[in-house]
């Protein structure tokens, strides 16, 4: 990346890999990633303009909910790739730096918390499960939860016994008894690649526990919600 102007925009941090990326891979602008390497890291980045990544500029793109749809894609394509030939360390959409220098000064500063959160999810997916509650059953009292929410917790409980790790997303605010179409778990898993079979046949099981409860399994994808805030830009 060397001698190329413009801001770079990075996708990932992950440790040096043999597979190359596809040859017609293209990221955020368009353009395709490149490998920056520092020390026993490499940050896959992509050389964008300052006219419309520079701090101001971005904020006001990132209002635009077209322009940020477009941006997560080719984001979320570039680390797709990359998962298929390492374990990366996923930054989020819009993350940018000022030059290769700040890149390897990011880098080097976070070295250790880098590398240690690349050894925790070295060989692991996130994979997303979601529930909804359909038309509301018996209750059978006044204190117990519906039953569309009973099997969430139940349901978590028994992913989580098969996951290396698991996070509750919030539901949204203002959400709350048991309407038809209302999230009743929206979680993520951190599971090994080895474990990945077992997992997916548990959530496909459980669809016939609960009917009237949709079941949906998203992934699987790099671990965007178990990387923390490893890396600041």
């Amino acid at each position: 990346m060397a001698g190329q102007t413009g801001l770079r925009y990075v996708y990932a941090v992950c440790r040096p890999f043999a597979a190359a990326l596809q040859a017609q891979l293209t990221g955020v602008a368009g353009v395709p990633p490149g490998l920056l390497r520092h020390h026993g890291l490499i940050a896959v980045v992509s050389t964008v303009p300052e006219g419309d990544f520079a701090e101001a500029p971005l904020r006001d793109h990132m209002a635009d909910r077209d322009w940020r749809a477009a941006t997560a894609r080719a984001h979320q394509g570039v680390v797709d790739a990359l998962t298929t030939v390492t374990t990366p360390l996923p930054l989020p959409p819009g993350t940018v730096f000022r030059d290769d220098s700040a890149v390897r000064t990011m880098m080097e500063a976070h070295e250790a918390d880098i590398l240690h959160a690349l050894d925790r999810l070295d060989g692991k997916v996130e994979w997303g499960v979601t529930l909804f509650a359909g038309p509301p059953g018996p209750r059978t009292g006044p204190s117990e939860p519906a039953p569309g929410e009973e099997f969430a917790r139940v349901l978590h409980e028994r992913l989580r016994r098969h996951a290396d790790d698991s996070r509750l997303h919030p539901s949204p605010a203002g959400a709350g008894g048991e309407a038809p179409g209302r999230r009743l778990l929206d979680a993520a898993y951190l599971v090994a690649r080895a474990d990945c079979e077992e997992f997916v046949e548990l959530v496909d099981r459980t669809k016939l526990e609960a009917p009237g409860v949709r079941v949906e399994l998203s992934g699987p994808w790099a671990a965007y919600s178990f990387t923390g805030d490893v890396v600041r830009a």
